[in-house]
């Protein structure tokens, strides 16, 4: 039997599986989906201001009770990191709001994952990791077909929305770039984004204060308190994504969130897929699978 055991020993250390923690990307392409369709929801009745707030504010109440509980510690020896990662991350997270008031959704859409690529771009400088050519070609197709899924347009008269949506998706890169530093810092993923939601209940409490002001009312606060936990929940599995996996894997999985909003679009509703939709989408997974294939 201790000869049997050797032998399988032996055979488990030639065997390599795929970087699994770029796989908790899915939990949070899952996360940020579901969070998207309750913004459509919220919508009806909230404005961008008060939804980033009430997205803050309620994870931030989350995560607050769960390091009351486990009694854990705040104090980080990188702090300024965590604020200017939780800055950038608000700042980007306001421009998309912003584009998403003032351009089709398609586009605003189009140019926030437009993050990927400018992470691909950076990534060598500020990680000193020279990506694989198979990651670059399966960002640039996901994001082509991205584009063929979404249909963008945009006109003349939309260039600052437009702009200001670009600099979304690169002030997203650089927040990544961010996460997955505070990962090399040892840094663990609820410090992150505790310090994330607060700056971000802060910034936007600060911007609800200039904005229109609608009083909630009991029947708002599923969808509400929907919002705060699938953001929280798509925050902590993006940031151990980031943290433990590979980064341009990440980036790459992370379209899967349009495919899975797409579908809540079908589900809820009723929304219609077109053969070329549904064929972008496959092509989406595929390039997905590729990028975890090529960490093996």
């Amino acid at each position: 039997m201790k000869f049997m055991l050797k032998i399988l020993q032996l055979k488990l250390t030639n065997v390599t599986f795929p970087n699994l923690g770029s796989l908790w990307m899915l939990v949070a392409a899952l996360g940020f989906a579901i969070m998207g369709a309750l913004v459509k929801m919220g919508a009806q009745k909230f404005s961008s201001g008060e939804l980033v707030f009430y997205r803050s504010i309620f994870g931030l109440i989350a995560i607050w009770l769960y390091l009351f509980t486990k009694k854990l510690p705040l104090a980080t020896p990188v702090m300024f990191k965590q604020i200017s990662r939780a800055l950038v991350g608000f700042t980007s997270l306001v421009l998309f709001f912003y584009a998403i008031a003032h351009l089709p959704l398609a586009t605003a859409i189009t140019l926030n994952y437009t993050s990927p690529l400018f992470l691909a771009a950076i990534t060598p400088f500020m990680l000193h990791e020279k990506p694989k050519k198979s990651l670059i070609f399966g960002l640039s197709i996901g994001f082509i077909v991205l584009s063929l899924l979404l249909k963008p347009s945009l006109s003349s008269a939309d260039w600052l929305a437009g702009s200001l949506g670009l600099l979304s998706g690169i002030g997203a890169a650089f927040a990544y770039m961010h996460v997955k530093q505070l990962g090399k810092a040892n840094e663990p993923d609820w410090r992150t984004v505790f310090y994330f939601t607060l700056i971000s209940t802060i910034g936007a409490g600060l911007w609800m204060f200039f904005d229109t002001f609608h009083p909630v009312a009991w029947q708002d606060l599923p969808v509400l308190f929907g919002l705060g936990l699938s953001a929280t929940i798509a925050q902590l599995a993006m940031t151990r994504a980031y943290r433990t996996g590979e980064t341009l894997v990440v980036a790459n999985l992370a379209y899967l969130t349009v495919v899975l909003a797409s579908l809540f679009g079908v589900i809820w509703w009723h929304e219609q897929l077109s053969l070329d939709a549904i064929f972008a989408i496959g092509l989406i997974i595929l390039s997905g699978v590729i990028s975890v294939r090529t960490t093996q």
